[in-house]
Formats: structure tokens, C-alpha cells, sequence
């Protein structure tokens, strides 16, 4: 499987972490980019992200996978495992590295939180290593060297896009001290050798995407098109999924989910009393993307959440 390798001319994807069941949050970027394939007669593949094991639920990844088909999801091609990945990311970094793009980095996060100052997600690296490490140190990390400068895109939800990484972020970690490569790597390599040219995925991503896009510049990789979803909020303002009232999608009943989420992406109802295989061809006939709002219009009800997967 590799890019370009005679596929449609719309390939998109899922990629869960199997870190709990599919909650109604992650069933919205499904049910968004599974649509937008289908309704554009594309593939839609689905990837599990299992990259870091020590945050894995055992059984999480084919719990999914069932609630998955349950609820009429049909995936083309094998499916992809990250933890299976590795040896294709070290080869991406090692690119890098030879291009001097990339550095060792012997800062602990208790150090950079000291050193640096804050970002939108989280304490930006003060480049302590960027010259070399320290005497007496050793490396825990590989970083990126980045260059001030806007990494510019147009989201198809989310309007035109901007953000200097090396201001925002700084220079970023690829492989982490525990020897790890980041997912930020791990996704630009897994999209360009599985042919992603289409990406829609949930707008907590959002800001993550000019790394991406960054690294696939740096790697002589083409660029997908992005498609940003809202999150699904409670009415505390909390992520869905974060909330504690976000149950599991009911793989014996999906369809209420289904309908929701459906209702969120801001997509015309379908008959009513439809069954699923109903829902489905409603959903696949009629799907527009500039029908998706670009900030929730609404929070859901905490204690309507929670019915959803009962």
C-alpha cells in the first residue's frame, strides 16, 4: 500500500486510539469522514493508532473495531496497526537527520516547564539543546528544528489557516525519552504510505495540523486536504469524551448515536423511522460538508450524553 499506487482519487481515514470504547466524540469524526469517502466514491481506511502501548486499554482495539461494524462503518483494505509501524518512522527520522533537520535533546519536562514559556498546548521549548547538548548530558529525545515563518492552509470547515511554528510550538519532539516516535511523525508517514488525500478528523487536531504539514515538507510528502470538524462539548464547555457523563456508543443500538451525531454535523434529517441500512443511504446521498458547522452550534446535555449508548 503506498501513495499513488492506482487507488480513487478520494482515499480518507479513520484512525482511533485504542485507549477506551468509541465515544460519541470519536463516532462524529467517523461518521464525518466515512460520509465524505463514500459520497465522493472513495475508500475509507481505517488505522489504529497503538503507537503508545502504555496508554492502551487491552481489548479497546477490537471493541472498537466491533462497534465499528455495528454500526454499518465497511473499511476497504487491511486494517493498519502503528505498533507494527515502527521501523517506517525510525527510517522517516533518520531522513530527517540526515538532512540536519532534527537534534538530540537532553531537557526532562520538568526542565523546559521551568525554562520555557507557555503556548496554546503546552510549555514552548526554549531551544536549550539546539546548539548541542550540555556537558555531562545525554539525550532523551529527538526534536525537529524549526525556522519562524507561517505554515498557511485552507480547512474546507474551518477557513484559511495560520500558525509560525517555531513560534506557537518551538521545535517539537519526533522520538520521545522513552524511545517512542511521536505521533506527529508517525501520522504524516502512515498518511503518505497509505495515499490519505483527503482528511477529515475532529478540530481538536486542528492545531497540530501546520507540524504536519511541516514535516511533510520536510519529508518531500504531499499534502492532504483537511477537513476539521467540531468537538462535541458538554454544557460545561469540557471535550465530550473528557466529560464524565460521555458514555460508549451502544454497539446493539446505534442508531440513536448515529442520529445525533448526524444531527451535529449539521446534516439534513433523515426519514423518519428509518432503519440503519436506511440512515445509510440517507447519509451517503446527502452529505455536505459546507453543511458542517465550524464551531458547535450547541452543547449537548451532559444527561442526554449519557443515554446515548443505553
Amino acid at each position: 500500500m503506498a501513495a499513488g499506487a492506482g487507488h480513487p482519487p478520494y482515499r480518507g481515514r479513520f484512525a482511533p486510539s485504542p485507549t477506551g470504547a468509541l465515544h460519541f466524540g470519536s463516532l462524529i469524526a467517523a461518521l464525518a469522514s466515512y460520509a465524505d469517502a463514500r459520497a465522493h466514491g472513495g475508500e475509507w481506511l481505517v488505522r489504529m493508532e497503538d503507537l503508545d502501548r502504555t496508554r492502551e486499554i487491552p481489548g479497546a482495539a477490537d471493541a472498537i473495531l466491533r462497534t465499528l461494524n455495528a454500526c454499518g462503518f465497511r473499511w476497504d483494505g487491511p486494517l493498519v496497526y502503528q505498533s507494527r509501524r515502527t521501523q517506517a518512522y525510525a527510517a522517516a527520522l533518520e531522513r530527517l537527520s540526515e538532512r540536519g533537520l532534527t537534534y538530540p535533546c537532553a531537557c526532562s519536562r520538568t526542565e523546559i516547564a521551568r525554562l520555557a514559556r507557555d503556548g496554546s498546548e503546552g510549555p514552548i521549548y526554549p531551544g536549550t539543546c539546539r546548539g548541542g547538548l550540555p556537558p555531562g548530558r545525554l539525550a532523551r529525545s529527538i526534536r525537529l528544528r524549526t525556522y519562524p515563518g507561517d505554515i498557511r492552509f485552507q480547512d474546507r470547515i474551518q477557513g484559511a489557516q495560520r500558525q509560525d511554528v517555531a513560534a506557537a510550538v518551538g521545535d517539537f519532539v519526533l522520538r520521545r525519552a522513552d524511545g517512542i516516535h511521536a505521533y506527529q511523525l508517525a501520522v504524516v508517514v502512515d498518511d503518505a504510505w497509505q495515499g490519505i488525500d483527503q482528511l477529515v478528523r475532529g478540530a481538536d487536531l486542528l492545531a497540530s495540523t501546520p507540524r504536519q504539514l511541516l514535516l511533510q515538507q520536510s519529508l518531500g510528502l504531499r499534502h492532504p486536504t483537511y477537513a476539521h470538524v467540531p468537538l462535541a462539548v458538554d454544557r460545561a464547555g469540557r471535550k465530550l469524551s473528557k466529560s464524565l457523563a460521555a458514555a460508549p456508543v451502544d454497539p446493539a443500538d446505534p442508531l440513536p448515536a448515529l442520529l445525533c451525531a448526524w444531527a451535529w454535523l449539521g446534516q439534513r434529517p433523515p426519514p423518519a423511522g428509518c432503519a440503519l441500512s436506511g440512515f445509510w443511504r440517507h447519509a451517503i446521498r446527502t452529505w455536505c460538508c459546507a453543511r458542517v458547522p465550524a464551531i458547535a452550534c450547541a452543547c449537548i446535555d451532559p444527561e442526554a450524553s449519557a443515554s446515548i449508548g443505553t
